[in-house]
Formats: structure tokens, C-alpha cells, sequence
């Protein structure tokens, strides 16, 4: 979406009940984000989501309809929720403007965590939620931090649908189409509403874009924790045909679980959409899953 007109008039944000600004310092940034918890007792666990390029912390906490938000969601079904602006947005864009590469984000998000648990009950302890470049994210930092339960990311897989040197000549509308997809699948309101959640994706983090399939590759063997992974119904940004996807698992060896669903009724931005709700769902749900298999192996 290309709101250069507007950025200087972007709407205030807003947050649905329960929800609340923070910031955290981590990696001498000073990061901003959105928190919701539990409203009674202390959390199961913590869900930090991560959001993609080119938006905001508030991708999660959808305002025009009141089932959107995965922060209230997560916070009435027991979990604390945390959505951070990752380096180079919100209010750490000032002190990074070109960004973070993804290795150095990893270091960053670490110690966000670490951070975030001296001053909050973090219940059995956290788990990630990330969407699009913030599954990039995601993904690098559990394979290299031990100590996260499992990860749940959507609009992220290994192999691009479209070469990024492509990106460049038909950007404006090539990249709202991918984002979006059909109008419809998002309730009347969305894209105006979105227009606060825009953020100009920092240049150091647009250059690693054509590295990651290679990234992925080295990657994907370290992963060692339950992984799940959405692909939407009209998601154009990646291959995911069951041929991708069976070579996408196949690197994923270490993972104790592997699963690959498809959303339906949805486009990349799955958590703005009519779809959002559903899929934040299927994400707890796998999230309690996990939880519980974890409990079993410890008594």
C-alpha cells in the first residue's frame, strides 16, 4: 500500500480495550510495542508477534471490527500478549533509519524477551507469533536462541512466487495486490484504518530481501521447536504448492512438529481480514497444544 500523501496525516492509533502502549529497551534501542494480559491471575504464557515489512505493532490489534485483535483474544484466553515495532520501526526508526539487518534484529528481539520477563509474569514462557518478514525474523531467532516453546507465522515460506528484482518495476501495484488480494476478504474500513499501521521499510532490511531463500536453507536445520506455518487461500507472495511445501518440511529436520495449513477466505495480511479471527484461533490453539505436550514431558 503506498501512502507517501498521507504519512504526514496519518490518524492517531487507537486500541481496542485492554490493550496498552509500552516500551522496552533491548540492544540500546528503545522499542515501542502493544501489550494486553489476562484480565484474572497470571498468564499461561506469553505470545510475542512479531509484524511484517512495511507495518506496525498494531497489524495485531485490527480496530475495525472487535474480533480482529489477536491481543484481546490471546488475553481472554489466558495468555499475556506482545506485539512488538520491530528495530527500525515505531519509535526505534529514529535511532536506526536504515534499519536492522535480520541477524541483528534476532539479537535485539532476544533481549527484548529478556527484558520484557524481569518486569512481567511471562506464565510457562513465550511463544512467537509472526507474520511475513516478521517470520523472517522469527525464524532466525529461535534458531539461534534457545529457550522459545514454539512459533506460529503466517505469509512466510521459502521460495519467492515473484524474483525481487521483479518487485522494483511494478512495485506500487504488484506489492498492494500481494499484500491484499481481493477487496472483499477484509471488512469495509480496513484500508483506511491500515493507513496508521503503514511504516516505510527500512533500507537494510530491503536489501537482505533476495538473500533469504538461501538464508532459509541454512536455517531451517536449527529449528528445534514445534513450528506451524499458514499459508493464506490468496497468498501470491510465496510458492506453496504441495511440491514447495514438501521441500519447504523437508529442511525443517530437527523440528519435533512440522505443520503446513492453509487459510481460507484470506489474503497475505491475514490478520486485518475477515479471516483474522479464525486464524488467530488455529495460532492459540497449536500455542495450548503445545503447552500441553510440554507439560506432559515434564512430570
Amino acid at each position: 500500500m503506498n501512502v507517501s500523501r498521507t504519512e504526514r496525516k496519518k490518524p492517531l492509533p487507537t486500541y481496542s480495550a485492554g490493550v496498552r502502549p509500552l516500551l522496552l529497551e533491548a540492544g540500546g534501542l528503545t522499542l515501542s510495542g502493544l501489550l494486553a494480559e489476562p484480565p484474572d491471575g497470571a498468564p499461561r504464557a506469553t505470545v510475542v508477534a512479531v509484524h511484517g515489512g512495511g507495518m506496525r505493532a498494531g497489524y495485531f490489534d485490527g480496530q475495525v471490527h472487535a474480533g480482529l485483535s489477536l491481543l484481546t483474544l490471546g488475553a481472554r484466553l489466558g495468555f499475556t500478549v506482545l506485539a512488538l515495532d520491530r528495530p527500525g520501526y515505531g519509535r526505534s526508526a529514529a535511532q536506526v533509519p536504515a534499519g536492522l539487518t535480520l541477524d541483528e534484529q534476532s539479537a535485539v528481539l532476544s533481549e527484548a524477551l529478556d527484558a520484557f520477563a524481569e518486569r512481567h509474569a511471562v506464565g510457562a514462557g513465550f511463544l512467537l507469533l509472526a507474520h511475513s518478514y516478521g517470520g523472517k525474523l522469527a525464524l532466525t531467532t529461535v534458531a539461534r536462541t534457545p529457550g522459545v516453546l514454539a512459533l506460529d507465522a503466517s505469509g512466510i515460506g521459502h521460495r519467492y512466487a515473484v524474483e525481487p528484482a521483479g518487485r522494483q518495476r511494478h512495485r506500487r501495484h504488484l506489492e498492494w495486490e500481494r499484500n491484499w488480494g481481493p477487496l472483499g476478504l477484509y471488512p469495509s474500513g480496513t484500508f483506511r484504518a491500515a493507513e496508521a499501521l503503514v511504516a516505510a521499510v527500512p533500507a537494510r532490511e530491503a536489501a537482505e530481501v533476495a538473500l533469504w531463500p538461501g538464508m532459509f536453507d541454512e536455517l531451517a536445520p536449527l529449528i528445534d521447536i514445534p513450528l506451524r506455518l499458514t499459508f493464506a487461500e490468496h497468498e501470491t507472495w510465496w510458492l506453496h504448492e504441495e511440491p514447495d511445501l514438501a521441500d519447504l518440511t523437508s529442511r525443517l529436520t530437527a523440528a519435533p512438529v512440522v505443520r503446513v495449513e492453509r487459510q481460507a477466505g484470506a489474503g497475505h495480511n491475514i490478520s486485518l481480514g475477515r479471516a483474522a479471527r479464525s486464524y488467530h484461533l488455529r495460532a492459540l490453539a497449536f500455542f495450548e497444544e503445545c503447552l500441553c505436550l510440554r507439560s506432559a514431558e515434564d512430570d
